[in-house]
């Protein structure tokens, strides 16, 4: 009774909320204009259906990342897609890595439904998905009964329950977790995860592991990468990435920066040069300001290189290399491992900021040793079996960033390749377990 009556609330509140989410809409638009387009869908209508599909949910960028192994597979043996985002970044990274897909009329990338019955049945009328699949953990609970009520199977996938979140929903949020209840199973990280799950209810789960280990790296990236690096200088300078730097962590980071040129002063060393990289393209600009007011030299990868990058040379066509800078700006969508393929070791962002860390899978892809702070039970897997394989590091603030960073252990090859053995294959258990799960 209790979830009904939610239930009903949190369907009038979205119908009464409906113009301030349009307005929000309309404000993140004036940034992105994406956010703007194709407004209809969001509605439930669709003008290019594509019917009897699967459907795969990734809000935004990092969780549209983690499907496309599996997107990918379910591709190759013939299956139809449907993919489903809230912000730009998600669908712009599905139309990006899917685009032959997308023109042979096997993909489609949408906005997803707003939270209403109607919106979803008009998506349901538009797909006929056979079942779905939400990445990670997103809790819509208008999207799980709409989906349950059109018996469509729906299930959480590459999904953990961080602890954090454990321990708050049992205590102020349990509907939380009756709405966990109404997925049809969940495909999890690890056996903990399982447990997890399994303690609040959720049922029809299957260890599967993590699909980012099984993400594809593009090699024209980490070609323009290493040559990007040549091009700039820094050949025989370190190199550290900041990736997927979050609002409010910026002062943590110029204390670092700052901290770790003062060493190379001290000792008479080369300073270092940061590529630092942004989570949300609105930052860019006020990044930019912040690390140039610090008084420090920055070059933009958009001015530096513009739209001539050559992505075999990683130079700037017909451009003279410029002077190495302190910091390069990635003010770019889609080049992150063009980023990474630059660096000796990357910090990742998130991790001081309460929202907790982003994925460290993707550096670790490349063998580069990773740092980030220590709200890290978002990424509680891979992050505990990455700390005791000694090829990452939490640290607590800026202080303590800014001592690793001087202290630069040592992370050999071996170590992340053991680390990625134990780890890889998550995209075939998944695809083994889906059958399964289907007829229980």
């Amino acid at each position: 009774m209790k979830l009904r009556l939610f239930l009903l609330g949190y369907s009038l509140l979205w119908h009464l909320l409906l113009p301030l989410i349009l307005l929000y809409l309309w404000h993140r638009g004036r940034k992105d204009r994406r956010y703007r387009q194709h407004l209809g869908e969001r509605f439930g209508h669709y003008p290019l259906p594509v019917q009897d599909c699967i459907w795969v949910h990734g809000v935004s960028l990092g969780e549209t990342r983690s499907a496309v192994p599996l997107i990918r597979a379910m591709l190759d043996r013939g299956d139809r897609i449907v993919t489903t985002h809230f912000t730009p970044t998600g669908r712009r990274e599905a139309e990006s890595v899917f685009a032959a897909d997308i023109a042979a009329g096997q993909l489609r990338a949408v906005w997803v439904p707003f939270e209403t019955t109607w919106a979803y049945r008009r998506f349901f009328r538009a797909f006929t998905p056979r079942f779905g699949l939400v990445m990670e953990i997103e809790i819509w609970p208008r999207m799980i009964f709409a989906a349950k009520r059109a018996k469509i199977p729906l299930f959480m996938c590459n999904a953990q329950y961080p602890s954090k979140s454990l321990a708050r929903d049992s205590a102020r949020f349990p509907l939380r977790q009756a709405l966990m209840r109404g997925f049809a199973g969940a495909l999890v990280k690890s056996d903990l995860q399982a447990t997890r799950f399994a303690s609040v209810g959720v049922r029809n789960i299957a260890v599967t592991g993590e699909l980012r280990f099984d993400q594809p790296i593009p090699p024209a990236l980490l070609i323009a990468g290493i040559a990007a690096r040549h091009w700039l200088g820094a050949t025989h300078r370190r190199v550290i990435t900041i990736a997927s730097a979050v609002e409010g962590e910026d002062a943590t980071y110029l204390s670092a920066i700052r901290a770790l040129q003062a060493h190379h002063r001290a000792q008479n060393l080369t300073a270092p040069l940061f590529i630092y990289v942004p989570r949300r393209p609105e930052r860019f600009d006020s990044v930019n300001d912040t690390l140039t007011q610090a008084g420090l030299h920055v070059l933009r990868r958009s001015t530096t290189f513009g739209t001539g990058l050559d992505p075999a040379t990683g130079s700037a066509t017909g451009l003279a290399a410029p002077a190495t800078p302190d910091i390069l700006l990635g003010d770019s969508l889609g080049e992150m491992y063009f980023y990474l393929a630059m660096a000796d070791q990357v910090i990742v962002g998130g991790g001081f900021n309460p929202k907790g860390a982003h994925n460290i899978i993707e550096p670790l892809a490349l063998r580069k040793p990773v740092l980030t702070g220590p709200h890290i039970d978002t990424i509680e897997y891979p992050m505990t079996e990455a700390l005791a394989a000694g090829v990452a590091q939490s640290v607590a603030d800026a202080a303590a960033l800014a001592a690793a960073l001087i202290a630069n252990h040592p992370v050999t090859d071996a170590q992340i390749d053991a680390f990625f053995d134990a780890h890889a294959g998550a995209t075939a258990r998944t695809l083994a377990a889906l059958p399964d799960l289907l007829t229980t």
